[in-house]
């Protein structure tokens, strides 16, 4: 019996014939999956990472289906900015005047090492927040009418808060707590996108984030610290801990299930809508980072115009 994202989705029935997707992170794991289903499913898929044999593995077999799916590759390193924009620019030749219809912002990692980039930020939040924030912004005139924006999370974004002040600082490093404040950013992130492109655009895009689960043989467990490590692992016995291509489910379902097409803002696990953190649903977090990002990149505020402090919580 098959096991892909679009049936775990539940949206094995839909076509993207005609439509391109960029997919960061697609050369393993949860990304690679997510590319795969939708090259089944029809799109033109471009597949992104740093391993380019991988990334030629991953083309060959979009290429090779029996659907239309097309596919091409092309290499960045999220932790530097002109490679991001080069990544950008290739997908926005690949679009073509048609646009892209789906961004899903999955590139990311655990790192266990303390260390900044050459912006001087802290690496974990620059590749894992920063990164998928600049390539977003580089590519929001680009978009299609009704594109989507989905941006993988996660369930450790509980318990953190992002202090934007030290963002630069590696002193007392904890690789778990960088991770949280990462994906802590990336919900807020997919919140704020969602807001500002209901006010300030009238393409009808959407942008929402996701929990993809607990992913035994992705190697994050290996990276937890001692006692996380082990509980981790033993969570990769139990019947609720997910595949890759489960994982996946969840990114494919907001990149093209019907259902969810108006739905924006939002943060969901499962295929269902959950609620995040009080701290990822505060209004004026999400707006300071959105700001704070921009200084960081040296780059334009995008979609800029003032941004009401209050918004309507989610059921």
């Amino acid at each position: 019996m098959r096991n892909y994202p679009e049936d775990i989705a539940g949206v094995d029935d839909e076509r993207l014939v005609g439509e391109t997707a960029l997919v960061t992170g697609s050369t393993s794991g949860i990304g690679r999956e997510a590319a795969l289903s939708l090259g089944r499913l029809g799109a033109h898929v471009i597949v992104h990472g740093r391993d380019e044999e991988a990334g030629a593995e991953v083309v060959e077999e979009i290429d090779a289906g029996v659907k239309e799916g097309t596919a091409e590759f092309v290499a960045a390193d999220f932790a530097d900015p002109a490679e991001v924009r080069a990544l950008a620019d290739a997908t926005r030749r690949a679009a073509g005047d048609d646009g892209l219809d789906l961004l899903l912002n999955n590139a990311g990692g655990y790192f266990r090492e303390a260390r900044r980039t050459d912006l001087g930020v802290e690496y974990t939040f620059h590749v894992n927040h920063l990164a998928p924030y600049q390539l977003t912004a580089e590519l929001l005139d680009d978009l299609a009418d009704d594109a989507r924006v989905v941006t993988t999370a996660s369930e450790a974004h509980r318990g953190d808060q992002i202090d934007l002040d030290a963002v630069d600082s590696v002193d007392g490093f904890s690789s778990w707590r960088a991770y949280q404040r990462s994906k802590l950013a990336n919900v807020q992130f997919a919140a704020e996108l969602g807001r500002r492109l209901r006010e300030r655009d009238d393409r009808g895009i959407t942008s929402n984030s996701f929990h993809p689960g607990a992913i035994p043989g992705s190697g994050f467990f290996r990276h937890l610290p001692g006692p996380l490590s082990g509980a981790a692992s033993a969570l990769g016995r139990l019947p609720f801990a997910t595949t890759p291509a489960e994982g996946a489910a969840t990114a494919v379902y907001l990149a093209v299930a019907d259902e969810v097409a108006d739905a924006t803002g939002r943060y969901f696990a499962d295929c269902r809508e959950r609620k995040p953190s009080t701290e990822a649903q505060d209004p004026r977090a999400q707006r300071r980072l959105w700001e704070e990002s921009a200084d960081l990149l040296g780059m334009d505020e995008p979609l800029s115009a003032p941004v009401a402090d209050e918004v309507e919580p989610t059921d």
